[in-house]
Order: C-alpha cells, then sequence, then structure tokens
C-alpha cells in the first residue's frame, strides 16, 4: 500500500454560505491524499498501472466548479468522486482550505478536512 499526495491545488471557486461569495468568489486549496496499492507500477513503471495523478486533479478542478454553500459539501462530493472514479483507492483525505475567508477579521484560511 502507498500514500499518493496532490498538495496545494489552487482554483478559484464560488463557495460560501454569503450570496456575496457565490457572486465575486475567492481563491481555495484543496489537498488530498489516498492510498492504493502500488506494487504493480513500481514493478513495470507504466502510468496504466497506478493512479493518474493528472487525472485526480481534472476530477478535483471539475467539484470545485460546482457552486456549494459549504465546504464540508464541497470535501464530500471531492471524496465521493474520488471512489467512484478510482475504485481502487483504499483510503484517501481531502482538506478543503478558503483563503482569505470573510470572517471579519485577518486569517489566512478556514479548512475542513474529511476521511473516506
Amino acid at each position: 500500500m502507498a500514500r499518493i499526495s496532490i498538495e496545494g491545488m489552487e482554483f478559484f471557486a464560488y463557495h460560501g454560505c454569503f450570496d456575496e461569495e457565490q457572486i465575486i468568489g475567492t481563491k481555495f486549496r484543496v489537498d488530498l491524499s489516498l492510498e492504493t496499492n502500488t506494487q504493480e507500477a513500481e514493478n513495470s513503471d507504466e502510468l496504466i498501472k497506478t493512479i493518474d495523478y493528472q487525472s485526480v486533479f481534472l476530477m478535483v478542478k471539475s467539484e470545485m466548479q460546482i457552486k456549494s454553500k459549504l465546504l464540508e459539501h464541497v470535501g464530500r462530493r471531492i471524496l465521493n468522486r474520488l471512489k467512484s472514479d478510482f475504485p481502487e483507492v483504499e483510503t484517501a483525505t481531502v482538506k478543503v482550505s478558503k483563503l482569505n475567508p470573510p470572517l471579519g477579521g485577518k486569517m489566512d484560511c478556514v479548512s475542513v478536512q474529511l476521511d473516506l
């Protein structure tokens, strides 16, 4: 079993509970790690024998384009789609962060981390 991580994916998206957030949008960061058996890829050096990182990135990107009120909802959609598109994934963790959230004070981000 191996852990594959794709960290620091950045997206401009329209998630949030405030109407303004769904109109003007903001930046988000997504970190995703997953566990899968990579033994065949380790021995063959063939991309087809493992998870294609670009395919995972494009899947996350497409989920980030769907407006949601809650980061929890975005994270669960990403995990559900990951399991659907890549059934060889055993476990996964996603962290969705909203950068510079409009909460009335200075902060880097708010984040939600969910497990599959």
